[in-house]
């Protein structure tokens, strides 16, 4: 019935891009905490994922406390948002900081590299960063949206911002595609991809997170074992309008030899203890829009 106002549709896609061309630059913050205003009364179900997800981080609260929780949440992820599409259209206007050089310094060693991350932040700016300020070739991996005209949007809006060393592929059922990454890192190039949520009926591995059972997708930790390149965790925090800080994490190798099923296993529960690290650091930056324990977290 919404059409193009639906939250997939392509007027969420449109908005983000035109509003930088024609709002004044105070107006950005108001409009952001206006429309999480928004989203907090209208986007029930999103809220109550927010404050029952919070729980299993910040630990048991009220009801006025859940829904400031969800409120700061929905405001730092339409910060974030926006952050993405002005990033594409106007990349002069951010500063990136980088931390983790020892462990930035250590994975370049290494060859073709994974970066691995979670929908925290804004994690695109890693990628452009790879792209941009080191000269690198980057492979990003993104999901395909619901609505094919926001897909097609997308599409365009990439290819024609994004950094020429900057390669974006749509995930799907395509097998070629795990082809393509493998081949990208054995030339020594960088994949950047998400590793916390499963695609539907897509293998994923059991690990923990915050003392609770959750499922990460298995492909990130399948490619590195394939390829021999290293997950490198990465993490991309917003610390003011145009300022975020990009933190490398220590590499992780996932054993060659031996059971590929124990190895991936053993990968992920390391991936697992630094997502949930990135999360206790930002708590409201993790934009888990849907009920991760349904039922389970109290």
């Amino acid at each position: 019935m919404l059409g193009p106002l639906y939250f997939t549709g392509i007027f969420w896609f449109w908005l983000p891009t035109a509003a930088p061309r024609v709002l004044p630059s105070w107006a950005y913050t108001p409009t952001a905490t206006a429309f999480a205003f928004v989203f907090q009364i209208f986007l029930v179900n999103v809220r109550r994922a927010l404050i029952a997800n919070l729980r299993a981080v910040l630990g048991p609260c009220g009801f006025w406390a859940g829904q400031l929780r969800a409120f700061r949440t929905l405001r730092q992820f339409a910060y974030s948002y926006g952050d993405r599409y002005e990033s594409l259209a106007f990349p002069e206007r951010f500063r990136v900081m980088v931390d983790g050089d020892e462990a930035w310094k250590k994975a370049r060693g290494m060859g073709g590299l994974i970066f691995v991350t979670a929908h925290i932040g804004a994690w695109e700016m890693s990628s452009y960063l790879a792209a941009s300020d080191l000269g690198l070739k980057v492979h990003v991996v993104r999901d395909e949206e619901l609505d094919p005209r926001s897909q097609a949007f997308i599409a365009r809006l990439v290819a024609r911002h994004v950094n020429p060393n900057c390669v974006t592929h749509f995930a799907n059922d395509d097998p070629r595609l795990g082809l393509t990454l493998n081949q990208a890192l054995r030339r020594g190039e960088i994949v950047a991809l998400q590793g916390d949520r499963p695609r539907a009926r897509s293998r994923t591995v059991s690990v923990t997170l915050f003392g609770r059972s959750c499922e990460l997708p298995a492909g990130p930790l399948a490619l590195a074992r394939l390829s021999e390149a290293p997950l490198v965790p990465v993490f991309a925090f917003r610390e003011a309008h145009y300022l975020y800080r990009v933190i490398c994490r220590e590499p992780i190798r996932v054993a060659v030899g031996g059971s590929p099923d124990a190895a991936i296993t053993a990968a992920a529960r390391v991936l697992a203890g630094h997502i949930e690290w990135a999360i206790r650091r930002r708590p409201h930056q993790w934009y888990a829009l849907a009920e991760v324990w349904p039922r389970d977290v109290s």
